[in-house]
């Protein structure tokens, strides 16, 4: 034997039972023999999948054509060859050394079915849902290919502004800029669409998680990216929501202008937040704030609605360059 050789060992032969590449063997008990049509199924590393989608919105910003797409990553070290599959899409827990580890809807493997022409059909299973080829596909060793999922036109969308001043609303970071004299923070407002996944509003299928990216022609007829935003899975009827980026032309700023204590339970606090439309056309801004506690609005400049017991909207209009300002004040008990 040689320990730390220098140099290449090569082998005039392979020994017997050493295989030179990972390899699956089995070996099967019968009671007849002759040939036997076995059918085998194992958890495999390796091939993995996830879907993306592509929003076209019209000229008049009130419709997207959907178009959803699955890629296929094999990395597992085989081809399947005219191969049936199916996607399972869900948060499916699975423990490995101990550790949780999710396989959603960025993971599936082949399976076996009856299928025929080149399509994904839908269906629920368990509290999960599957999507299967109807037909067969071909998938090489260390390929990555992409397939439809699924197309979808004349989708109606809504496109709103939130102005976050507070930037809690979203659950992410937003970049602010400094205000005058520091005391105020001056933001974009955010882009949001809003589309149902309704089949009256021509779409209804269950969407695995993924990325959205959203288009739109500009005057030549050239599609120019807008932005983009990550889905979780979705089902039929819920409404899908995209954050895909910061307004250009209207901005504003929020400041606290007055803090006083009452108790040790009770405080007040006042707030003006200002939007302004740089635009030459007129637009609708929800400015949206954050509550907390057993909360009251005290005094207010404009009327707001209640999302929820953390969160208020005042919705204002303002006409090409107009400056409106939201002013109110609330009251805190924390005991």
């Amino acid at each position: 034997m040689l320990v730390n050789p220098g140099g290449t060992i090569e082998l005039m032969s392979m020994p017997e039972g050493l295989l030179s590449r990972p390899s699956l063997l089995w070996h099967l008990n019968t009671s007849r023999g002759g040939s036997h049509r076995a059918e085998v199924a194992y958890m495999t590393n390796g091939i993995t999948w996830s879907a993306d989608y592509v929003a076209v919105i019209n000229e008049n910003e009130t419709e997207v054509n959907m178009t959803g797409w699955v890629t296929l990553n094999n990395q597992s070290g085989a081809t399947y060859r005219n191969a049936t599959l199916q996607l399972l899409a869900g948060d499916v827990r699975r423990v490995q050394d101990g550790l949780r580890d999710n396989y959603n809807a960025r993971g599936g493997y082949a399976m076996e079915a009856e299928m025929a022409a080149p399509a994904f059909q839908e269906e629920s299973f368990f509290e999960y849902h599957l999507y299967n080829l109807t037909g067969t596909t071909t998938i090489a060793e260390r390929e990555t290919k992409q397939m439809e999922l699924l197309g979808a036109s004349g989708v109606g969308v809504n496109r709103r502004l939130i102005f976050d001043g507070s930037g809690t609303y979203f659950p992410f970071y937003r970049a602010r800029r400094p205000g005058a004299g520091g005391a105020t923070e001056e933001m974009n407002a955010a882009i949001v669409l809003e589309l149902e996944n309704s089949e009256a509003n021509s779409m209804g299928m269950p969407l695995p998680k993924g990325k959205v990216r959203v288009y739109k022609k500009d005057s030549r007829g050239n599609l120019q990216f807008l932005g983009e935003d990550l889905i979780d899975h979705t089902p039929r009827n819920e409404t899908i929501r995209l954050y895909i980026g910061d307004a250009f032309d209207v901005v504003g700023t929020r400041r606290q202008t007055a803090s006083r204590v009452i108790s040790g339970c009770v405080s007040e606090q006042s707030y003006a937040v200002q939007v302004r439309n740089r635009k030459e056309t007129a637009v609708d801004v929800d400015i949206v704030e954050r509550v907390w506690g057993d909360w009251a609005i005290l005094q207010k400049s404009h009327e707001y609605q209640n999302l929820d017991s953390r969160t208020i909207q005042f919705p204002v209009h303002l006409d090409p360059d107009e400056t409106e300002e939201v002013t109110y004040t609330i009251r805190f008990r924390s005991c």
